[in-house]
């Protein structure tokens, strides 16, 4: 069994910038707003030497696309869309009370 087909880092800004292409064609605002922020981030770590970090911000970068292809599909198919849903809610509700137990106070931030 081989290893799995690595992305370089250009690879991954083109694949960013495809997919926002694909989200807001054209000049629109959505369509400036996101090719200027996909530039910005790649752009703040283009002189990373870090190997590990490199692979961390790549993760990342897969991750968001992976992430925006699973939330279009879920959009397209009700039943994934139904799974998802119930998936935010229950993670959403999760975190509220975790919050709630650090902070020692209730789900409106009230101290008890």
């Amino acid at each position: 069994m081989s290893a799995p087909m690595q992305r370089t880092s250009l690879q991954l800004y083109r694949d960013c910038l495809r997919l926002v292409s694909h989200i807001a064609p054209g000049s629109s605002p959505k369509g400036l707003a996101l090719r200027s922020t996909v530039r910005m981030e790649f752009s703040k770590s283009k002189d990373e030497q870090d190997d590990d970090k490199i692979e961390f911000l790549k993760a990342g970068a897969i991750r968001a696309l992976s992430n925006y292809m699973l939330y279009e599909s879920g959009s397209k198919d009700e039943k994934l869309g139904k799974a998802m849903k119930k998936f935010h809610d229950k993670s959403t509700e999760a975190m509220k009370a975790d919050d709630s137990t650090h902070r020692g106070g209730d789900d409106r931030g009230n101290q008890t």
